[in-house]
């Protein structure tokens, strides 16, 4: 680890405004379009005006620019922009990337976003079609060659040495998404609000790479989400209650790849995942006991289970029956299998409204919640708070 002491970050920032689209199969507008939109709500959500942002966080994928959103959003100068590769791994990175300059004072208030037309127009799980030469590319070349061309298939490597590990079969993946669809039943704002599901559709759903079935796969969306951070003596004269960065993390592990991490010695776990875990606990003190909701990346249900037991919320092998006790509340938006996928951004949104109250699930008494974002990936974490 080449983090070994607490760092200084929590308690710095918070998080005041949060703003959405739709979400649909076909938004009929831009992504610029969709990313000044979901900025102006969040920035109408902190009660801030367009001249008060100074800085900017995206995605390394985002297809706008920090500079014409701003010009499109009615922003003047800016201080601060940036942006976090590795697709959605970067979600909560753009948050700490935010609070890293609040805390620093390089930018007083910083709009984090993302938008796509994700179903509409490419569409992730089409698969590698082409890609220009580059190390990344020479990394893929490992694989694509022998038919792993998309997400899923990639993702089913790593679940298939899972269930092996541990003595399992595809149905301890259909708890993760019942849950997910439990919750996104009751969200208006959600695709399948209306629309839970029981174990046995889970396991009659049709495969796409064995062990991954239909319904352990996340859907494709058109939205825009964005994020408002500023600093928590700020926040205390905004409108609405804030959610304290508690602590912020980011992790890579040894021989890491993009989603295609099979030389590994163990691909039965998230060694990526167990580097955030680390510093999140490091720097904020709190253990898995201390959490109140979790609201986990779910591009894919086995990396579910495989968080939660890097987390320490139980042990290896044992989280498809953690959560199927239902030992913490999960993902209560629906996650992206229920509400949207956003790159994780609609998850920072449910944990905001989590610590706020304002959840359409709130779970009583939510005071702390647990953030992550994507994994198979160098990826990254968050644990907001209620101030005070």
């Amino acid at each position: 680890m080449s983090v070994r002491t607490r760092d200084r970050l929590g308690g710095k920032a918070a998080v005041v405004g949060i703003g959405a689209t739709e979400f649909s199969k076909d938004s009929g507008r831009s992504e610029l379009r969709l990313a000044v939109e979901a900025v102006g709500l969040a920035l109408d959500d902190a009660g801030l005006r367009p001249a008060d942002v100074d800085g900017m966080v995206t995605f390394t994928m985002d297809t706008n620019p920090e500079i014409t959103v701003a010009q499109a959003a009615g922003m003047g100068e800016l201080s601060f922009f940036s942006r976090v590769h590795y697709g959605g791994g970067a979600a909560c990175a753009t948050v700490q990337q935010a609070a890293l300059a609040v805390a620093s004072g390089v930018a007083e208030v910083v709009v984090c976003y993302r938008a796509f037309n994700e179903r509409s127009g490419r569409r992730f799980g089409s698969g590698v079609q082409h890609r220009e030469p580059s190390a990344e590319g020479a990394a893929l070349g490992w694989s694509l060659p022998f038919g792993l061309l998309t997400p899923a298939s990639w993702v089913a490597m790593a679940a298939q040495r899972y269930l092996h590990t541990y003595g399992l079969t595809p149905d301890a993946f259909g708890h993760v998404a019942v849950t997910d669809r439990k919750y996104a039943a009751t969200n208006p704002a959600a695709y399948f609000h209306g629309k839970p599901i029981t174990l046995a559709e889970h396991a009659a759903s049709r495969w796409i790479v064995e062990p991954l079935r239909l319904l352990d796969c996340c859907q494709e969306t058109d939205g825009g989400q964005a994020i408002v951070v500023t600093s928590v003596e700020r926040a205390r004269d905004l409108p609405k209650p804030a959610a304290v960065i508690t602590a912020a993390a980011q992790g890579s592990g040894r021989a890491q790849e993009q989603m295609t991490s099979f030389y590994r010695d163990d691909l039965s776990g998230l060694p990526e995942m167990s580097v955030v875990a680390k510093q999140l606990w490091r720097s904020s003190g709190l253990t898995p006991g201390d959490i109140d909701v979790g609201i986990l990346y779910d591009h894919f249900t086995p990396f579910v289970l495989m968080q939660l037991e890097e987390f320490g919320f139980c042990g290896p092998g044992e989280a498809a029956d953690f959560v199927a006790g239902e030992m913490l509340p999960l993902n209560t938006h629906g996650g992206q299998l229920g509400e949207a996928y956003l790159h994780g951004m609609n998850g920072i949104a449910e944990a905001v409204r989590q610590v706020r109250g304002t959840s359409v699930n709130q779970i009583p008494g939510a005071a702390r919640t647990l953030v992550t974002a994507g994994t198979g990936v160098p990826t990254s974490g968050l644990i907001l708070a209620a101030d005070g």
